[in-house]
């Protein structure tokens, strides 16, 4: 359980405490109540660790996540704290209880677009895929929904259902040629696949491979190396990837991707600086490019990643640790700006991700709390299932590799309609609604 791991999950912003004696940070090691052990593991391991408080009281919390949240440095956007069983259903066994889509809001509230479907749920097996947008749930418009959502008169469990195994909820959707389809979809436990798309298009002399990748949990150390084993038998020279929602994961599932994009140019050469705080200074150390896990490789010379404000932490790195060694052509919006990471510890029946080493590549860059801002700057939009030729970011790249640079005029287009974005909020990568 102990494994170096970047991570962008939202942190709950439930804080509470208030009155009861005050304990000096000293004292609390000697105790094994969970919150104060979780105070301890901070004290000693938490990047920002100056800033925590010099008194406190952590049983005045009611929750070690409140805790966190109560002490957390103002910039930490990302430490968090879950169950034991909530750390093996999310980063172990890749499942999570619903019908396997994801969706975002659209025509005014008047629908839910698919972002992505996981191949495994009930949703993409009775033929939703992503671009389809959903209008009507058990028999009531959308619209309806989300105006009572909204007001708070209902929860997502009278939209979609409670989490019981055997749950039907009926769905209408359009599909983007405006036909109409339905179908009762079934909830149920849902094994979640991290490569969400596999293609290759020919453009030219060009062999364009595309992938999609939505994580980096150790499932992905075996969907990554079917990916590129798929890639090398097409004899790819191009490659777009895809991070557009993948908020992070596992390190070493980051360089294994890393290298298997890039492997002569960055065999022996260093991935990634781990960078702790003045008190675990001897814990600094070096990780060079590494297969891992994986076995096939491309040997580019460039690549292309599309990105959004979801693309955060391990995404991140792979950008930032290519950098130094080939030519990472960034198509999108800017990154939600996490050059940081974290170990999970073990504490009772919890395990704590708070923040405790900085990451920079080779040559010592990685101030990026920003985020990575795009060499063409494109507003992200679903105009339909994967790869489809009129999706801005994809169309971008394949302009790219055709000889056309940024496109200007899209560009110009894209940015125009980026200024009607809201402001990312403190969670950036946050924007999906799994169902």
């Amino acid at each position: 359980m102990r494994k170096i791991i970047l991570l962008a999950v939202s942190v709950l912003l439930n804080a509470c405490g208030g009155g009861g004696d005050i304990t000096a940070p000293t004292q609390l090691c000697q105790r094994t109540d969970t919150n104060a052990k979780i105070f301890c593991a901070l004290q000693k391991d938490y990047l920002w660790y100056q800033a925590l408080p010099t008194t406190i009281e952590p049983a005045n919390y009611a929750t070690p996540q409140a805790l966190l949240d109560a002490v957390a440095e103002p910039q930490d956007r990302f430490s968090f704290v879950l169950t034991e069983q909530e750390y093996e259903d999310r980063y172990i066994n890749a499942t999570y209880f619903g019908y396997g889509f994801a969706t975002v809001r659209a025509d005014n509230n008047g629908a839910l677009q698919l972002i992505y479907v996981f191949d495994d749920g009930s949703a993409a097996q009775n033929g939703l895929r992503r671009g389809d947008k959903i209008v009507e749930i058990e028999g009531r418009s959308v619209a309806s929904w989300l105006s009572q959502l909204d007001a708070g008169k209902i929860t997502n469990d009278d939209i979609y259902g409670p989490n019981v195994a055997g749950v039907v909820r009926n769905f209408v959707w359009k599909k983007p040629d405006n036909s109409t389809l339905s179908a009762d979809l079934i909830k149920r436990d849902v094994a979640t696949n991290t490569v969400l798309h596999t293609s290759v298009v020919v453009q030219g002399n060009k062999r364009v491979g595309y992938l999609v990748f939505n994580s980096f949990i150790e499932l992905s150390e075996f969907e990554l190396e079917q990916a590129f084993a798929y890639f090398v038998q097409q004899n790819i020279n191009e490659l777009v990837l895809d991070l557009r929602y993948n908020g992070g994961g596992l390190i070493r599932v980051a360089n294994q991707l890393s290298t298997q994009i890039a492997r002569n140019a960055v065999q022996g050469q260093t991935f990634v600086k781990y960078q702790y705080n003045d008190q675990n200074s001897g814990k600094n150390n070096t990780s060079l490019f590494s297969l891992g896990a994986g076995r096939s490789a491309l040997n580019l010379n460039r690549v292309f990643t599309l990105t959004t404000g979801s693309t955060c932490s391990a995404s991140e790195l792979v950008i930032n640790s290519l950098a130094p060694f080939i030519d990472v052509v960034q198509i999108g919006e800017p990154t939600c700006g996490k050059p940081v990471g974290m170990q999970p510890d073990l504490i009772n029946n919890y395990v704590l991700f708070a923040i405790n080493f900085q990451t920079v590549n080779a040559l010592g860059q990685g101030d990026y709390f920003s985020g990575l801002t795009p060499e063409c700057a494109v507003a992200s939009a679903t105009t339909g299932d994967w790869g489809t030729a009129n999706d801005p970011l994809y169309a971008t790249a394949l302009a790219y590799i055709a000889g056309n640079g940024c496109n200007q005029q899209a560009v110009a287009t894209s940015m125009n309609r980026m200024l009607a974005i809201k402001p990312r909020s403190t969670a950036p990568w946050q924007v999906n609604n799994e169902q």
